[in-house]
């Protein structure tokens, strides 16, 4: 049995989950939900090596701060998540506080995730426990600039715990997975599509605007609208079809980290969805960054 967290969740999340007033979900309904919404987060990019079980963690990544693994999300017992409570699921992902009260580092991008419902987070949870139990091997994590414990988590660094905020455009406000849509999708996106400062923080002002220092050191493209260095001149057709294929309106076909997204989450979302984020993108503001020319 885990202890239980020496940091507490929130006080009002805690008495939702103890009275019940989370909107009760039939079993089915909530795994294929889940499903759906780790494909949208990415999650089986992230927890999955090349080759081997799916979401059983151990798969690196490389970045300016060091080499961080990713953690076996199967309910294994031992070596996945197979002893967590909602409780202790919520705060992991809401919090980025693991089940003995250390901090998760910051690669775990749970601001993110912070805009989620309690019922699609314990959707994703009744997902990932209806998988078959892997035992995961994860690697060391290297990491000169942070340590997990209290101290990971100073003002303005990459582990600081600031829900993440969105306007999403009127045209989406009426979906009924909206929310998917801003926290999972499009805020992930921007882990990987924002330029970051030295502490890793994601920089004011740069929102979605590139950095040729992305994940395994890979070039990430500005996605804002700006039409010179961004997506600015694309359709909105142009971007739901990369989203699905993997191919620009140019006919070019993505590789790398844009591929693994594609393949393993972005081509099961509904076309509703995925113009939902193309619409997303288009209200965001134009900012001008040149990627390519900053190596």
């Amino acid at each position: 049995m885990l202890p239980l967290p020496r940091r507490p969740i929130a006080t009002a999340l805690t008495l939702m989950l103890l009275s019940g007033a989370i909107p009760a979900v039939a079993e089915e309904d909530a795994v294929t939900r889940g499903e759906y919404l780790v494909h949208a987060g990415g999650c089986f990019s992230c927890h999955t090596v090349a080759g081997g079980e799916k979401l059983a963690g151990g798969r690196a990544l490389a970045t300016p701060f060091g080499t961080f693994y990713s953690p076996n999300i199967t309910p294994d017992p031992e070596t996945g998540i197979g002893r967590w409570t909602d409780v202790l699921f919520l705060q992991a992902l809401r919090e980025g506080v693991r089940p003995d009260g250390a901090n998760y580092f910051p690669v775990f991008p749970y601001p993110s995730f912070t805009g989620i419902t309690d019922r699609d987070a314990l959707a994703i949870k009744a997902y990932l426990f209806s998988l078959p139990q892997c035992t995961g091997k994860i690697g060391r994590t290297t990491c000169p600039s942070h340590s997990p414990g209290a101290s990971c988590k100073p003002a303005g660094s990459c582990c600081s715990s600031v829900p993440v905020r969105f306007n999403p455009p009127p045209s989406a406000v009426l979906s009924i997975i909206a929310v998917l849509i801003w926290s999972l999708r499009s805020a992930h996106c921007g882990e990987c599509h924002t330029p970051r400062n030295f502490l890793g923080a994601t920089r004011p002002g740069q929102w979605l605007a590139g950095t040729p220092d992305g994940p395994d050191g890979q070039l990430v493209p500005n996605i804002t609208p700006d039409p010179d260095t961004g997506i600015g001149k694309w359709e909105k057709d142009g971007v739901v079809e990369l989203l699905r294929t993997g191919t620009t309106p140019e006919l070019s076909k993505v590789k790398g980290a844009m591929r693994e997204t594609i393949d393993d989450g972005l081509k099961y979302l509904s076309d509703s969805d995925l113009e939902a984020i193309a619409d997303y993108l288009f209200t965001q503001p134009p900012i001008v960054h040149d990627v390519s020319r900053k190596r």
